[in-house]
């Protein structure tokens, strides 16, 4: 059972999808996911822009709420060996800390296993335990090599050449600088992250350094939202007048791409490196 949208598409890419028995409400990528039984609702009203999101999250964990709630009969119809949880974001996924109430409270003697990651090598490596943990290494090994194979061929179509400063906003109201492996991501597909560090968490920034930072492209990944959505937020901020003016603006996918440690991050750096470097396309 998988409690990340992240590692159910992993599961699903190393051929383990038949033994995946349960998922998240986000879990919707491959469409097969869709079909198994969802285990995990959010707390999260419907229809909230998203300066009330960042205010009813900020609220929820000020007062030490969950954002996700465990559906403990769905949980307790399942016969279930492993699940997979995450220890890196409160407000990604279910904790692991209510995992590991929720089982016990059902007596449930399964196998929880935490993915962390924070970094490109970190993805690798989830992938590896995985495919260990599953019975599906060789699988594993052949998708990190081809994973690490195709963000190295991006690496060297852009090395030496002009690196933009990009500014990619992980959330637009308030806006986030990245954080975890997105610096790492614009960096391999030939730009210059602004303001965000590799590794670690996405922080809170105010337009004023956003301007300071000079960015030359500005791309809106916000986390939780598709290509569309992302494409409504970047209409919104032009509209608002808080980006320099004339600065190319670019919506991203960013639940498949960006925002998901799964397998589709290179995907990402070669859109973005595209975009950067139209010529070598």
């Amino acid at each position: 059972m998988s409690l990340l949208p992240s590692t159910t598409e992993i599961l699903f890419a190393l051929g383990a999808g038949d033994d995946v028995v349960g998922v998240t409400f986000e879990c919707d990528y491959p469409a097969a996911a869709r079909e198994r039984r969802i285990v995990s609702t959010s707390a999260l009203p419907e229809g909230l822009t998203p300066a009330e999101i960042d205010a009813f999250v900020a609220g929820a964990m000020s007062r030490g709420e969950d954002l996700y709630h465990l559906d403990e009969g769905a949980l307790a119809g399942l016969e279930t060996d492993l699940v997979v949880t995450q220890d890196l974001c409160a407000v990604c996924a279910v904790d692991v800390s209510v995992v590991d109430d929720a089982l016990a409270h059902l007596g449930c003697t399964a196998e929880v296993l935490t993915i962390d990651p924070h970094t490109l090598d970190d993805v690798f490596a989830s992938i590896l335990t995985l495919g260990k943990a599953t019975g599906h290494e060789g699988a594993a090994d052949a998708l990190v090599t081809a994973q690490r194979s195709r963000l190295e061929a991006v690496r060297a179509r852009v090395a030496g050449l002009p690196r933009p400063r990009v500014m990619l906003l992980e959330w637009t109201d308030p806006p986030f600088a990245p954080g975890h492996w997105v610096p790492e991501m614009i960096s391999a597909a030939g730009g210059e992250p602004l303001l965000g560090t590799p590794g670690a968490k996405s922080e809170r920034v105010t337009w004023d350094a956003v301007r300071a930072a000079r960015p030359e492209v500005v791309v809106v990944a916000p986390c939780g939202y598709d290509r569309d959505g992302a494409r409504r937020l970047a209409d919104e901020l032009a509209a608002s007048g808080a980006l320099p003016e004339g600065v190319p603006l670019h919506a991203v996918d960013a639940n498949a791409s960006w925002a998901r440690p799964g397998t589709r991050l290179v995907d990402g750096v070669v859109e973005l490196a595209a975009l950067l470097h139209p010529d070598l396309t």
